[in-house]
């Protein structure tokens, strides 16, 4: 009878459930990791947060532009990450480019580990998320585009919008 409650009445009633165990919300997002990196592998990590920390990022206030993440002495860092002050935070607010620790598994650190020291790949965070009310990161292995690669992955773009376009426009003409 888990999940159900009794009215007034004496029925019994399912109860609401609020969030699946599946859904997530993105919190913040990098968009130019796409553009310049070709994504491999991805990973998903938790983070080692204070309180200011997760509050500021629930509120949006979080940058992953420029940030990074890199394997030392065994352990996981996200590094450049901007979490803004908390705006009600008090004297023991956080700063806003610390290094944060990565949650993984001893042998996903190993393998990263592995695969960062080939030529050419590092580990890129590509979201934040919030998976069952913890602040997760998703990390992927990555390897730099050069600049004729990002000129065809927009000339592909392109090309697939004025297919979409030119369908969507026969269509039109030919219905009533």
């Amino acid at each position: 009878m888990r999940g159900n409650f009794l009215t007034r009445r004496g029925r019994f009633q399912k109860a609401a459930v609020s969030m699946k165990k599946s859904e997530f919300k993105i919190l913040s997002e990098n968009r130019q990791a796409s553009h310049n990196y070709h994504l491999l592998e991805r990973y998903e990590a938790g983070i080692v947060l204070s309180g200011t920390e997760v509050k500021s990022i629930r509120a949006g206030k979080m940058q992953l532009r420029e940030s990074y993440a890199r394997i030392e002495n065994d352990e996981a860092w996200l590094l450049n990450a901007h979490i803004s002050e908390y705006s009600h935070g008090n004297r023991e607010n956080h700063l806003p480019m610390r290094g944060r620790k990565l949650l993984l598994h001893r042998r996903e650190i190993d393998k990263l580990l592995g695969i960062t020291r080939e030529k050419g790949l590092s580990l890129i965070p590509t979201k934040v998320y919030l998976k069952e009310g913890k602040v997760k990161a998703e990390i992927a292995v990555a390897k730099g585009k050069q600049l004729h690669d990002k000129r065809e992955a927009d000339r592909k773009r392109t090309d697939e919008l004025e297919a979409r376009n030119a369908i969507r426009a026969n269509k039109a003409r030919y219905e009533p």
